[in-house]
């Protein structure tokens, strides 16, 4: 469980540098300049990812508490709005325009998701903490970029392309869950 948390620290750390210490960023960025930075940033947080792995994989199994026979239905329907979500950061859409910040928001609905189906301590410490980092992210991007300023709108066809790469990606993701994770995905 040690390794797991200090992969998540680790995880969050990194990525709270640029939402809140953004004096401290552009100092290392100025040293170090904006590409060796930005592999930096990469480095630590594929370090990070692999010690969430190892974390996971290590961490002895207990059920914390059982989830409702509904989440099987709800949380699918979460992980794929998440999924959309989070791809749709990357597209100008109409999302954009609806959702301030959608990776964050998409990662939030994942994680919720997740906690509604998993009871077991591993899953509640993972997903739990991706849940808090999103809306703690959110919260201090906001406060960091001030007002939003909603981009332009556009096409619906651009939603609508967003949405089934997002439901395409979502699908080739469940099939291959329980082999890249070992878990089944489906009840």
């Amino acid at each position: 469980m040690a390794i797991l948390l200090l992969g998540l620290a680790l995880f969050m750390l990194v990525h709270f540098v640029p939402v809140f210490m953004t004096g401290f960023r552009a100092s290392l960025m100025g040293k170090l300049g904006r590409n060796p930075y930005r592999g930096l940033f990469s480095l630590l947080i594929l370090g990070s990812l692999y010690l969430i792995y190892l974390g996971w994989t290590s961490t002895a199994v207990s059920l914390v508490y059982t989830p409702p026979m509904w989440a099987f239905h709800v949380t699918p329907i979460l992980v794929l709005i998440g999924f959309i979500l989070f791809f749709a950061s990357q597209a100008p859409t109409n999302i954009r325009r609806m959702v301030r910040h959608p990776q964050l928001m998409g990662v939030a609905f994942w994680a919720a998701g997740h906690l509604l189906a998993n009871g077991e301590n591993r899953s509640l410490l993972l997903f739990g903490a991706f849940l808090v980092w999103a809306i703690v992210s959110m919260l201090g991007s906001n406060r960091r970029d001030g007002v939003w300023v909603k981009p332009p709108k556009q096409s619906l066809l651009k939603d609508i392309v967003t949405v089934v790469i997002g439901a395409a990606l979502y699908v080739g993701f469940i099939a291959i869950h329980e082999w890249l994770i070992g878990v089944s995905p489906m009840p």
